[in-house]
């Protein structure tokens, strides 16, 4: 089969919406000069689109008109290298995605352990942030939850009752193994966030092992997020005000 051959059947099977980089297709270092050039007859027949340099999108075709991929599917390409997740999407679009705020940014934070990201294009806007641990698909999520607590103070429009549920039922949806995963890389996070994340863990009553946690944590420290008892009953133990 032929290069460009291959690279439109390997198109043809991607969903519409889809973006993607070479390096998601199957192509030879030997084959990459032939495989550019079939990238670009294909972007000029209008099947796939470029979002940025080296980076593609199969538009989605809809009663009304072409459709661009969403703001998350047009970042996945850059939270991904070599096939391994190294980043993830943080600050006011997690936050408004975990319904936490009903605000929408103008630009995305991309979070990253060893590589700055940057992304610009008529579609999206993003700046990089450093993340606190390096980024892999099992703690993703988990560093999104870590993220909250770390800004929990500064997030738009947040109810701080309704957010301390959200947070909690997040937190309860984790097993045993995600939980013990979830305060090892909460150790590498600003005390503040150890002790908001001690105070929720012992309050869903997850019955995981926190000494690791309330060693880290200077027992005269307090840290105020502008919780009370009420909201959240154990923010006494953990010295959260």
């Amino acid at each position: 089969m032929g290069v460009t051959q291959n690279i439109q059947e390997q198109i043809s099977k991607l969903a519409e919406g889809t973006t993607f980089k070479y390096e998601q297709l199957a192509i030879e270092p030997q084959e990459f000069v032939a495989a550019a050039k079939a990238i670009e007859r294909l972007i000029t027949k209008g099947i796939i689109k470029r979002v940025s340099t080296g980076v593609f999108y199969k538009p989605k075709q809809t009663v009304f008109g072409e459709l661009k991929p969403n703001e998350e599917e047009i970042l996945k390409p850059y939270l991904y290298e070599k096939g391994k997740r190294i980043a993830y999407i943080t600050g006011t679009s997690l936050y408004n995605r975990l319904g936490l705020t009903t605000q929408v940014p103008k630009s995305v934070k991309i979070a990253s352990r060893n590589k700055r990201i940057t992304v610009l294009n008529d579609i999206v806007k993003a700046t990089p942030v450093k993340s606190y641990v390096d980024v892999t698909d099992k703690n993703f999520y988990l560093l999104e939850l870590l993220d909250a607590l770390k800004d929990f103070k500064k997030i738009p429009d947040l109810d701080k009752s309704s957010g301390i549920k959200i947070l909690s039922n997040k937190i309860k949806e984790f097993d045993p193994t995600e939980i013990k995963l979830l305060i090892k890389c909460g150790l590498a996070y600003p005390p503040r966030v150890r002790g908001f994340l001690g105070a929720l863990l012992e309050n869903v009553e997850t019955k995981s092992d926190l000494t690791a946690l309330k060693k880290s944590l200077n027992p005269f420290s307090e840290y105020e997020y502008g919780i009370d008892k009420k909201q959240l009953l154990t923010s006494k133990n953990w010295n959260i005000k």
